[in-house]
C-alpha cells in the first residue's frame, strides 16, 4: 500500500532535498562551526522574507518562544486594547491571555464566519476607540486553511498608528511573504511547516519603530576565536532580544533550515500552488458528499489545508480508520481551541493538508476514504 502523507500543516514531510544531510553533518561538526551555520540560517530568512534590517531577526527555538518572548517584551498596560482573530493558535492566544491576567490588559476578538475570517468592520468600529494597542492574527487558520485579510488588516491599524503582529507559522513557505511591502510590523515564524526544514527552531522579525520594554544585555560581546574577553570589555544594552533572550539555538536545525531556504530559491516561487489546488478539489468533493460537514467559507482563500468531520466517525478512531488505508492525517483540537469554538466544531474536526510533494491521486485516495468511512457508518 502506498503511503498519502496529508499533514503538513502539523509538520511538513518529507523535508526539502538536502536537509537530513546538513542536519547531520551539523550534528558532526565541531563547536566552532556554530557561529558560521546559525548566520546562514539568518541569512536566508532575510532574504526569504525580505528583511531590509537583518539586526531585527532573531532565530529561536519555536514559533511558540518567538510569540511568548515578544508579546511579554511589548510595553502594554492595563486597558490596552489586544485585538486577534477568532481563529488563533493557543501558541498566540495563551500569551495574550496571560497579559490580560497580569497587567489587565483587554483581548478582543473580531468575529468570525465562514468567507469571513476577519470582520474588518468590526476592527474599524474599536480602532475608533483609541485603546487599541496591539493587532495580533494569523496569516491563515490552522484549522480552516483560510487566509486572514492580512494587507488590508495592515492598512486599517496603520490609518490609526497601531502595530501588527504577524503569526506566519502557516503561511511563511507556503505564501510569499515580503516585509518591505507588506504593512505588518513584526512576524514570527516556525521553520517545520511551510520552510520544509526541521523542527527547533522558529523566529521572530520586529520593524525598527517598535518599542520593546525589556532593558537586555547583549551577549555578543567580541569574537569567540581570538575576541576580546567578557570581563574586559563592558557588556552592551539593547532595546532588542538577543539570543541570550532565548537560550542556545538549535544549530543542526538551523542548517536545515540554511539548506531548505536554499533549494527554495531553485523552484517556483510559489511551491505551495498546486498543494492548494489539490486542497481545493478535496474541499469541493467532500462537499459533495452525504453526512460530512466542511469548514471554512467556500469562496475563501485558503492554504492546503482542508478540515471537516463524518457523520459517525469519532475523531478517537478517525486517524486509525485513514491509516489502515495508508493516509496519514489529522483529527483533534490542532492546539487552537478557540478557533474550534468559532467554527462551531469544539471538540475538533479531522484536517487534511497538503504540501508540494503530494499527487492529483491523493485527492481521490482521501476522498474514497471518507466515503468508505461515511458508508461503513
Amino acid at each position: 500500500m502506498e503511503s498519502i502523507y496529508a499533514n503538513n500543516a502539523g509538520t511538513s514531510w518529507p523535508k526539502a532535498p538536502g536537509v537530513i544531510d546538513a542536519t547531520s553533518a551539523a550534528l558532526a561538526a565541531p563547536p566552532g562551526a556554530s557561529r558560521q551555520m546559525l548566520q546562514a540560517a539568518h541569512d536566508e530568512v532575510c532574504l526569504a522574507l525580505g528583511i531590509a534590517q537583518p539586526e531585527r531577526l532573531l532565530l529561536t527555538g519555536s514559533c511558540t518562544a518567538a510569540l511568548a518572548l515578544l508579546l511579554g517584551d511589548l510595553p502594554l498596560q492595563a486597558g490596552d486594547i489586544v485585538l486577534t482573530s477568532a481563529l488563533e493558535h493557543h501558541a498566540l492566544v495563551r500569551p495574550v491571555q496571560q497579559l490580560t491576567l497580569t497587567r489587565g490588559v483587554v483581548h478582543e476578538l473580531a468575529p468570525y464566519a465562514p468567507g469571513a475570517p476577519f470582520d474588518l468592520d468590526f476592527a474599524r468600529r474599536l480602532l475608533r476607540s483609541g485603546r487599541v494597542r496591539l493587532i495580533a492574527v494569523s496569516g491563515a487558520s490552522n484549522v480552516t486553511g483560510e487566509l486572514l485579510p492580512v494587507t488590508e488588516i495592515g492598512q486599517l491599524a496603520r490609518d490609526h498608528g497601531v502595530p501588527v503582529l504577524l503569526d506566519a507559522a502557516q503561511t511563511m513557505g507556503v505564501l510569499p511573504i515580503d516585509l518591505r511591502t507588506l504593512p505588518i510590523d513584526m512576524l514570527v515564524f516556525a521553520a517545520h511547516k511551510g520552510p520544509l526544514a526541521p523542527h527547533g527552531i522558529g523566529g521572530l522579525w520586529a520593524a525598527p519603530h517598535v518599542e520593546l520594554q525589556s532593558p537586555v544585555a547583549v551577549c555578543e560581546i567580541g569574537r569567540v576565536d581570538g575576541g576580546p574577553s567578557a570581563d574586559r570589555q563592558a557588556p552592551r544594552c539593547a532595546s532588542f532580544p538577543s539570543d541570550c533572550d532565548v537560550g542556545s539555538i538549535n544549530v543542526a536545525a538551523s542548517a536545515g533550515l540554511a539548506t531548505a531556504l536554499r533549494w527554495r530559491h531553485t523552484q517556483d516561487a510559489d511551491l505551495y500552488r498546486e498543494a492548494r489546488t489539490l486542497a481545493e478539489r478535496l474541499r469541493r468533493a467532500l462537499r459533495d458528499q452525504p453526512g460530512v460537514r466542511v469548514f471554512g467559507g467556500e469562496e475563501t482563500p485558503h492554504t492546503a489545508a482542508v478540515s471537516f468531520l463524518v457523520d459517525g466517525l469519532p475523531l478517537a478512531r478517525a486517524e486509525a480508520h485513514f491509516a489502515e488505508r495508508g493516509i496519514t492525517l489529522r483529527a483533534g483540537q490542532h492546539c487552537a481551541p478557540l478557533a474550534l469554538q468559532a467554527i462551531g466544531a469544539p471538540d475538533g474536526t479531522l484536517r487534511v493538508s497538503f504540501g508540494p510533494f503530494n499527487r492529483d491521486s491523493d485527492v481521490e485516495a482521501i476522498a474514497v476514504a471518507v466515503k468508505d468511512a461515511a458508508r461503513r457508518e
